[in-house]
């Protein structure tokens, strides 16, 4: 006999979104349930008719099969889908995977009603109990219950089967930009309940203390029986207890809205001195409600944590508990390097808790509901939750948007979304999904939330795109994507906005990226209508991959990487890496964080620009000190001055923070009386978590504002002569003055040593400083077409011609032109000696083709053994001229190899802006200096560019024995173009006169 679910081919019908499967709810049954993860027995299929085979293997539940050591493997696209067939279609090959396992149902279970929870099946989930169908359901990240009280007996051991196809119907409308899988992904509990249960509980709780309990009641058995009551009591060393709202009961009446089988009832308290929720001060209080039998017997109990707090929208502000918020979010998708779309408990406390330690304080659920969990953790450690349904279309998505077959699906995926999660105080906004451009069956989806949940605003990007202020498109917000910070200003200043202008998804942060984050706060702080953003995104989903099988390492690969990095015979996987010839390579790779959650130096900007403390100006009575928060005063806080004297090191002070409430300002006392010589001198206020916090212990670092309290003293350069014309020049000399035997005196004692292509000898150099126009493309350089642009320009590939050697006195002046494709480059060095050292003078003539290249400066090579760079300048993180907010200015010491940043595609890595001088330096104290002649980009690594640029993952990295140095007169900015607007105009580097100085000597 056919399986009637198979019969059905439910993986090709969109009309069908479920069958057997209970309705969702709020109610929380994760306590005292049967958890069934573990290894159940497992065949994975080649397509969901096939027959079950005699052979089983075993497979971890929860997991995807495409990390557990099948033939199918793991894939990335982010727009078009793997295969060709068109919606609602799939293809013939398609992996399904059967996992089986015996149950043994507790004896003590009888009369109960038994019900089965499969948090998460990707994307069809077919069960069986005993052979006989129990339900079908779609949606891959909601749970499904299924009643199986008649198809199991308590005290037997019964088999169920889940059954999961990987390709469907809803694989159209769940086209993320993610790889690919399939899987069992979520816990799979078994729990049971009395006949008479809660079936919801819906929780409304105000900032004005006012809350609202509705109980809806079901019993197995189909008709209520008489007498149940509900009672609710709120936590408490005395409890507050909860009356019922006989208004609720007497309206029902009236109205016959009485029902024999869907028993509804209202609870009512209001809670004197409310402590709200807001995510800076996540007040929680424990509710408990219990269904009662007319004996007065507990029959079922919900338990709840409640959070006080209104939102709403008033003019064009996003309000919570009636203050305009800024909304620091970030982008988040389930993610880990070894398990894939599985995450625990612990993983996303790990997530949360970092990302509140750098400011961050929202999250939207890109592109699919979360774990419960994560909303638990968002309530508990505070954070604002756009919850988005699991819908996204992006490759049929105008198709599918007004597709009736697809109607049900929209509708389904929005509202179980809600009735899940309507309780957390941390989701603020629904969203309707991403990417599936805006049609009828969005608006429907939408109707159904308003109806149900009008407490809370919607948010769509596909349809706030056709107009930012349409009121009639389902949108509450203006959500755009990658809008140019120029748009959004001017909209906000247009005098036509209507609604909070929120980017859903801005700062793509895909490699060496996030250029420009400080300049879009500026601008949100100090522009009325602007109130931030989600930056894309959380993760780079580098996959810990084994190279020699190709094969994912899977949870045996548990300790195969740190701080970024994998073990050696393992690299980061990304699109392509696993052998699909359909990927969009490292597109994937797009995070704030490393695959191992190792905080990139973008975290760092982030946190200075979130500082709940700032140092706004320093005037003559002292300093002013601000709240830049929301809710909370100062008090949770400790601090610490820091004096940094470019020739005095540094001095600290202890800080007693004023008692400010949020948004006041006060004068504070200079801390230190400055010193008379010293050189330039910052002032830092390091500030750190006063106690122990849920997401920090005391101690941990919160932000670092700083001020400049005195200028370096200018430094007069002298006045070159203006570069020839190649070809131009007339030299009285030989063209190049070849050098056959070295100088007597060595450098160190005051000499030029040049060799006979004019380039400096040294004992501490392995190459001498040559001109560098090229870096090794950021993925933005490349996806935004500019590395294109440089490579026809030829400016990896320069060649260098000696045009003459002049010595005049002491001194010796190079002239070169650096040939490319597209011209000729200009440069000039003037070596001169100093005391104990050289004083070496660019100058570089760029031709006008040249209009924006990746930087003009100075590049040489060390001899091996310098280990450590001390300078004073921005740091100790990673930073370039459009990412340097994070990086205050101060004396940082690190090892070279920590300096080098390990992006998941090597690429430019490891720069450091407005070094003022560095040292590098070997184990005995030898080394060198090198002093700037004002504030330069420096970077300070391993790798040549090249090496860089030719590296697709980093196990193909040799690290150099020596280091490779570049000193920068000018750096182009990082920007976002890789997905997104470019770097601003005031970061490109400019053709035409670039002139620096630098002074090298020997320690």
């Amino acid at each position: 006999m056919r399986d009637p679910l198979l019969a059905l081919r439910p993986w090709e019908a969109p009309e069908v979104t479920s069958w057997g499967r209970l309705p969702m709810n709020a109610v929380d049954r994760r306590e005292g349930a049967r958890s069934l993860d573990g290894e159940w027995r497992f065949q994975l299929l080649p397509a969901p008719d096939a027959p079950v085979g005699g052979v089983w293997s075993t497979a971890v539940v929860p997991g995807v099969w495409t990390m557990q050591d099948t033939a199918d493997l793991p894939q990335y696209l982010n727009i078009r889908m793997p295969y060709t067939e068109f919606p609602p279609l799939s293809p013939a090959d398609n992996p399904t995977g059967v996992y089986e396992r015996d149950l043994d149902i507790p004896a003590d279970w009888a009369g109960r009603r038994i019900v089965l929870q499969v948090g998460a099946a990707e994307s069809v989930l077919l069960v069986h109990v005993d052979g006989r169908p129990a339900g079908i359901s779609k949606d891959s990240h909601l749970a499904a219950e299924f009643d199986l009280t008649d198809l199991v007996r308590p005290g037997a051991r019964a088999v169920v089967r889940l059954t999961v196809v990987k390709w469907s119907d809803a694989s159209h409308i769940e086209d993320q930009d993610h790889w690919w899988h399939g899987g069992i992904t979520r816990s799979v509990l078994l729990y049971a309940t009395d006949p008479l249960h809660l079936a919801d509980v819906r929780v409304e709780a105000r900032r004005d203390g006012d809350l609202r309990v509705d109980c809806q009641v079901r019993d197995a058995g189909g008709a209520l029986p008489e007498g149940w009551y509900v009672s609710g009591e709120l936590d408490g060393p005395h409890g507050l207890p909860l009356a019922r709202d006989t208004e609720f009961d007497r309206l029902n009446t009236r109205d016959e809205r009485v029902s024999a089988f869907l028993g509804e009832a209202r609870l009512r308290t209001r809670v004197p001195g409310v402590r709200t929720w807001n995510a800076e001060t996540p007040e929680l209080y424990g509710l408990t409600v219990r269904l009662h039998r007319a004996d007065g017997t507990v029959a079922d109990t919900s338990r709840h944590r409640v959070g006080f707090r209104d939102v709403e929208i008033v003019g064009r502000d996003l309000l919570v508990n009636g203050e305009r918020v800024f909304v620091r979010g970030v982008n988040r998708h389930d993610f880990h390097p070894l398990t894939g779309r599985t995450v625990s408990y612990d993983d996303m406390r790990a997530d949360l808790v970092l990302l509140k330690r750098f400011g961050f304080n929202a999250i939207r659920t890109a592109h699919y509901p979360n774990d419960p969990a994560l909303y638990d953790l968002a309530d508990e450690i505070g954070f604002y939750v756009v919850d988005e349904a699991d819908i996204e279309s992006h490759d049929h998505a105008h198709e599918i948007a007004d597709d009736p077959r697809y109607l049900n699906a929209f509708v389904d995926r929005v509202s179980r979304m809600v009735l899940r999660d309507k309780n957390h105080p941390s989701v603020i906004i629904w969203s309707l999904g991403n990417e599936s451009d805006y049609g009828a069956n969005h608006d429907a989806a939408a109707g159904w939330a308003r109806r149900h949940d009008p407490t809370r605003p919607l948010q769509y990007e596909g349809a706030a795109k056709r107009g930012w202020a349409d009121p009639d498109v389902a949108s509450d917000i203006a959500c755009p994507m990658y809008a140019p910070l120029e748009d959004c200003v001017a909209h906000a200043l247009s005098g036509r906005q209507t609604k909070p202008l929120i980017q859903c998804e801005y700062s793509h942060a895909m490699g060496n990226s996030n250029g420009t984050l400080a300049d879009h706060w500026a601008a949100i702080e100090g522009t009325p209508g602007l109130q931030g953003g989600f930056i894309w995104e959380f993760w780079d989903h580098g996959i810990l991959q084994s190279v020699t099988d190709g094969r994912p390492a899977g949870r045996g690969g548990a300790g195969l990487y740190d701080s970024g990095v994998a073990a050696p015979g393992y690299r980061w996987a990304y699109g392509g890496d696993f052998g699909e010839q359909d990927h969009d390579g490292a597109f994937i790779a797009d995070g704030v964080v490393l695959p191992d959650r190792t905080p990139k130096p973008v975290m760092y900007e982030h946190r200075e620009l979130a500082a709940p403390v700032r140092l706004d100006c320093f005037r003559h009575e002292g300093l002013v000190l601000s709240n830049h928060q929301h809710f909370r005063g100062l008090d949770w806080l400790a601090a610490e001055w820091e004096l940094a004297l470019a020739d005095g090191g540094t001095l600290t002070a202890p800080a007693v923070l004023p008692e400010l409430r949020p948004g006041e300002t006060a004068v504070v006392p200079l801390p230190f009386e400055l010193p008379s010589d010293g050189g330039e001198a910052w002032l830092t206020l390091r500030v750190t978590t006063a106690e122990d916090l849920p997401w920090a212990p005391r101690g941990t670092e919160v932000c670092t504002p700083q001020l400049r309290l005195r200028d370096a003293e200018a430094v007069t350069q002298p006045v070159a002569a203006p570069l020839s014309e190649p070809g131009s020049e007339t030299v009285a000399e030989p063209v190049v003055e070849p050098v056959v035997e070295p100088v007597v005196e060595p450098v160190a004692k005051g000499a030029v040593e040049v060799d006979a292509d004019g380039l400096l000898v040294h004992p501490l150099l392995s190459a001498a400083p040559t001109l560098s126009l090229w870096r090794a493309p950021t993925d933005n350089d490349e996806l935004g077409g500019m590395a294109l642009r440089w490579r026809t320009w030829g400016l990896d590939a320069l060649v260098r011609k000696p045009v003459s050697v002049r010595r005049d006195g002491g001194s010796v002046t190079v002239v070169a032109e650096y040939a490319g494709a597209a011209g000729v480059v200009r440069h000039r060095q003037t070596f001169t000696p100093v005391e104990g050292g050289l004083r070496i003078d660019e100058e570089a003539e760029l031709p006008d083709a040249f209009d924006d290249v990746a930087r003009v400066g100075s590049v040489f090579e060390t001899v091996g053994g310098l280990d450590l760079l001390e300078w004073f300048g921005q740091g100790p993180w990673e930073s370039y001229p459009d990412r340097s907010a994070g990086a205050p200015v101060g004396h940082h010491c690190l090892p070279v190899d920590a300096l080098f940043t390990p992006y998941l595609r090597p690429r430019e890595s490891g720069g450091r802006h407005g070094v003022r001088r560095f040292t590098l330096s070997a184990s005995d104290a030898t080394g060198l200096t090198v002093s700037l002649d004002e504030p330069r980009q420096v970077s300070v690594t391993r790798h040549r560019a090249e090496d860089l640029t030719a590296a697709a993952h980093h196990d193909e990295l040799v690290p150099r024995a020596g280091c490779v140095v570049h000193l920068d007169a000018a750096h182009r900015g990082l920007g976002t173009a890789s997905c997104g607007p470019d770097t601003f105009p005031s970061y490109l580097v400019a053709p035409g006169r670039h002139r620096w100085s630098w002074t090298l000597r020997v320690l």
